[in-house]
């Protein structure tokens, strides 16, 4: 029996960011699809969507007008179909729930260290859901802590974590390794070191993306 081919998917992303909890969805289905095809690892990188966002946040309609322009029809719009994509996959965007935007470093940082710990993938998927499903304050450390605890991390760790400064200097060079390879938006899918998938794409996008890498492999 052949085994499955191994590959290594760099997942560039931010935890405030609807399309890449799709693309995130999107990706673990169609591993799902090539259970015993493919082997991945996935390694989450980061990426700030709004590196200057202040503590406190700002309110999410306000600040997508004043980012990209939009109209309240254009942002109505958008989050229609941002929640019918995550429904479809089984992910729950709740846009009344989620306000605010947060600075997302220390989440950034949190996710380094659950890297380490192996325990990232956990991390991201419930950092997405605080954010996107139950509105909650990505950015805050009591907040952190407890999800990092729900994660299955040292919940008392990560407080020491986020009360300091490590992984700080980690984080920023990756943010800038990948910004310096031309990853200006996200989510960044790398399979590979070699072929990018761009975006929140459909689950047969990376299937197929994933079918080829195994092919070569082979």
């Amino acid at each position: 029996m052949t085994s499955p081919a191994s590959v290594r998917i760099d997942f560039v992303s931010d935890v405030s960011c609807p399309w890449c909890a799709i693309g995130l969805a999107s990706l673990q289905r169609a591993l799902a699809r090539l259970d015993g095809e493919v082997s991945a690892e996935i390694h989450f990188q980061p990426f700030e969507l709004n590196p200057q966002m202040a503590a406190e946040g700002e309110d999410a309609t306000e600040h997508l007008a004043r980012k990209y322009g939009s109209s309240a029809e254009q942002i109505d719009a958008n989050r229609a179909a941002i929640r019918d994509r995550g429904a479809a996959l089984g992910f729950t965007f709740n846009m009344d729930r989620r306000s605010r935007v947060y600075n997302t470093f220390d989440a950034h940082r949190l996710l380094h260290w659950a890297g380490l710990e192996g325990r990232q993938l956990a991390l991201k998927r419930i950092l997405l859901r605080a954010y996107f499903t139950d509105g909650e304050d990505v950015g805050a450390h009591a907040t952190l802590t407890r999800l990092a605890g729900e994660a299955g991390l040292d919940a008392g760790r990560a407080g020491e974590i986020l009360a300091s400064d490590r992984y700080a200097a980690e984080v920023r060079a990756q943010e800038q390794f990948f910004l310096s390879r031309g990853i200006h938006s996200v989510p960044a899918t790398i399979i590979n070191g070699r072929q990018l998938i761009s975006g929140g794409q459909p689950v047969e996008a990376f299937e197929q993306a994933l079918r080829q890498v195994a092919a070569v492999s082979a």
